[in-house]
């Protein structure tokens, strides 16, 4: 059992047993939460658990402090002292924390892993971002923040399917076809720019795609009529910016293992879909067409779903897409959605709820507006193309580990200033090269021993361990399941990305402080261990964050 799991458990039956002596009354103990002190002396572990339940137990908390205290005991307690007015600080005998790390020295690969949870898959859905032109800043970092938490919460146990809704039916695809069909008219001397769609993409890439269908296929398309050949350019561009999409995504460590066509729910899921809500009462006929009663579940005004003209709008898709999800049976479904739908959540959650489901299992995840800046100023163009910058782009120019850290590194519902000279530094003001740093150097510390016949071994003496920056990377090592696990709770991948470089500054203390070769041969074993303990964490860390390890730098 997990040292932290032993302690909750310790101060949870000191608090029973003073009820039961009638030194503390009867009430509710809050949950326990346990920290880690910032200084050694400190304690290894602390909790204000008697602030908390002071009300409940009607004492001071300074009083309850005493009440715990002498009733928690444990062969692995050395002992345990209460601090201003009513913090309890743990200290642990020595040997505690040194079996600790051994039991994560001896199933290192394993590391990092929670156990398996036993329950109906969760599912994510993020980027699904209409497939008429290259991905930009803003989806990357949904991309990134996205592919952190699939891989944050599967590090923590939890079953997960990572899914991509492609936005191929509605209108943005027709007017991607109209935009094609006029650059290639234009190409080819049929049209000019001032009869260009008026809902049409301006992109270079239009441009590029109708280039390429002139040199494969020439003029023949001319000989078609304006509806047939816009059937042929929907799917020809369709397929090129889907390919082009996921290249993108490809490139910068995203994967998904379903990808949705909205098409697959036209007609019939749609129409499924509508026919529940109305044999649920929850949608009404009024001006010739079909509306939501979202207001019954707080939304400020009812919505929409088919038109007078028998067109589906786009909420009609994204309740049939809702309702499909729930009827897979996933336990969660997880939404990251850019900050500018954020009032199209409440209608979606209604849309479910009149379905009968619970809509406190959709959980949607905003994430704000990155603003690039390159010496201090504001970036908003790209060189190329004088349009939003790309993500393709961003990844050329500071490459994927700099991007994803940087997108990953604050919570995604805050505002990201993302500095593009700081991004491509190699210096230790640049996150990222400061923990790729600690992995490279590590591995250098371990091709140097190797050289002098040097390892580990099975068994390090870990007790010689007592410098306080070995320990102080211990503690650190030591409370990295217990990140993971919070991370996921929480839908915070970004613990994680902080974690990392607090981990990467544990390590260099360490490094500064202690030698590692050249040292007694028992303590630069102990050593190797601590650091080969390190070097799997660094690089199971960044693997969540979807960042590479470089054995050299």
């Amino acid at each position: 059992m997990d040292i932290k799991e032993v302690l909750i458990a310790a101060i949870k039956n000191a608090v029973q047993s003073a009820i039961e002596a009638g030194a503390l009354p009867e009430g509710e103990l809050p949950d326990i939460v346990l920290e880690v002190p910032p200084k050694k002396e400190l304690g290894d572990f602390a909790t204000n658990v008697a602030m908390q339940s002071a009300r409940a137990f009607h004492m001071a908390p300074r009083k309850i402090a005493e009440e715990i205290t002498s009733r928690v005991s444990g062969d692995w307690l050395d002992r345990v002292e209460i601090a201003g007015p009513g913090f309890i600080n743990f200290f642990l005998k020595s040997n505690v924390v040194y079996d600790a790390l051994m039991a994560i020295y001896k199933n290192l690969d394993g590391f990092g892993q929670l156990p398996e949870k036993d329950m109906a898959p969760i599912q994510v859905e993020y980027v699904s971002a209409n497939p008429t032109g290259p991905l930009h800043v803003g989806h990357g970092r949904g991309a990134a923040a996205g592919s952190a938490l699939v891989n944050v919460l599967r590090a923590a146990g939890y079953p997960v399917v990572a899914e991509y809704y492609i936005n191929d039916a509605g209108n943005q695809i027709n007017n991607l076809a109209k935009s094609v069909d006029h650059r290639y008219l234009e190409l080819l001397g049929k049209a000019d720019e001032a009869s260009f769609p008026e809902d049409g993409y301006h992109g270079a890439d239009i441009i590029d795609t109708a280039q390429r269908i002139i040199k494969r296929d020439g003029d023949k398309y001319l000989n078609m009529t304006a509806d047939e050949r816009m059937g042929v350019f929907k799917e020809l561009a369709l397929k090129e910016k889907l390919a082009a999409l996921k290249e993108d995504l490809e490139a910068f460590n995203v994967r998904f293992d379903v990808w949705f066509s909205e098409r697959t729910l036209h007609p019939e899921k749609v129409q499924s879909a509508c026919e529940a809500l109305k044999s649920n009462g929850k949608i009404y006929e009024q001006d010739g067409a079909l509306w939501l009663a979202s207001t019954q579940y707080g939304d400020d005004k009812d919505r929409v779903v088919i038109r007078d003209n028998g067109v589906p709008t786009y909420l009609a898709a994204d309740i049939a897409y809702h309702k499909d999800k729930f009827d897979r049976g996933f336990s969660k479904v997880i939404n990251i959605w850019g900050a500018d739908h954020h009032g199209y959540i409440c209608r979606v959650k209604a849309a479910i709820a009149a379905l009968g489901y619970n809509p406190d299992n959709l959980e949607v995840l905003l994430t704000q507006m990155v603003r690039l800046l390159r010496g201090g100023e504001l970036v908003k163009l790209s060189k190329r193309t004088g349009q939003t910058v790309t993500l393709a782009e961003l990844i050329e120019e500071v490459g994927t580990d700099a991007a994803r850290y940087f997108f990953i590194m604050r919570s995604m519902d805050s505002q990201l200033d993302f500095d593009l000279d700081l991004a491509k530094s190699q210096s230790n003001e640049n996150p990222v090269y400061y923990i790729q740093y600690a992995h490279a150097r590590i591995c250098s510390i371990f091709r140097q021993a190797a050289e002098n016949g040097l390892e580990a071994g099975e068994a390090p003496e870990l007790s010689l361990l007592t410098d306080a920056t070995e320990l102080a990377l211990i503690d650190k090592l030591q409370s990295y399941e217990e990140e993971v696990a919070k991370a996921a709770a929480e839908y915070a991948p970004q613990r994680i990305a902080r974690y990392a470089y607090e981990l990467a500054g544990e390590f260099h203390s360490f490094y500064n402080q202690c030698r590692i070769l050249g040292v007694d041969e028992k303590l630069a074993k102990a050593r190797l261990a601590l650091v080969k303990i390190t070097a799997h964490t660094i690089r199971h860390a960044l693997g969540i964050l979807g960042v590479s390890a470089p054995e050299k730098m």
